[in-house]
C-alpha cells in the first residue's frame, strides 16, 4: 500500500480512530437505548432529539470505520473490541430522563476529546482526510453536547 502515509503513521492513525469508533458505537447504543426508555415530561421532545442523535452517530460509524480501512487496517467489530477501546460506560438501567441528558452530555464531551487526541497523530502523518473527519467530528460532538447542556441549565 502506498498512499504517501509509512506504515508506522497508518497504523497509529488507525489505532486512534479505532477508538474514536468504539466511543461513538458505544455513545450510539447508548443513545438508541435512552430513546426507548425516556419517560416523563419531555418525553417527545427528548424522544425525537435522541432518535436524531443516534441517526447521526450511526451514519458516523461507518465513516470511522471506512477510514480505518482505506488506512489498511481492519475496523473493530465487536461488542468485546469496543468495550476495551471505550472510555465510556454502558448504562443498564434506565436512569431519570435529566439523568440520561447528563450522561450523553458527557459521553459527546468524550469523544470530542477522544477525536481531539487521534488529531495530532493524523496531523503529524500528513494524514489530512482523516485530520479533516475528526475536525468534523469534533464539531458535531461539542455542538450536541452544547445542546444537551442547554437542557440542564
Amino acid at each position: 500500500m502506498n498512499i504517501g502515509i509509512s506504515e508506522e503513521d497508518r497504523k497509529a492513525v488507525a489505532d486512534g480512530l479505532s477508538r474514536v469508533l468504539a466511543e461513538t458505537y458505544t455513545l450510539y447504543l447508548k443513545t438508541h437505548n435512552f430513546h426507548w426508555n425516556v419517560t416523563g415530561p419531555m418525553f417527545n421532545t427528548l424522544h425525537l432529539m435522541f432518535e436524531g442523535q443516534y441517526n447521526e452517530l450511526a451514519l458516523a460509524v461507518d465513516l470511522v470505520a471506512e477510514r480505518i480501512r482505506a488506512l489498511g487496517h481492519p475496523a473493530p467489530g465487536s461488542y468485546r473490541a469496543y468495550a476495551a477501546l471505550s472510555s465510556i460506560a454502558e448504562e443498564d438501567g434506565v436512569p431519570a430522563a435529566e439523568d440520561m441528558i447528563r450522561q450523553l452530555m458527557e459521553d459527546q464531551e468524550t469523544v470530542a476529546r477522544t477525536a481531539r487526541e487521534v488529531f495530532p497523530v493524523a496531523d503529524q502523518a500528513g494524514d489530512e482526510p482523516t485530520a479533516d473527519l475528526l475536525t468534523q467530528r469534533m464539531q458535531v460532538h461539542e455542538k450536541t453536547a452544547w445542546m444537551l447542556r442547554s437542557m440542564l441549565a
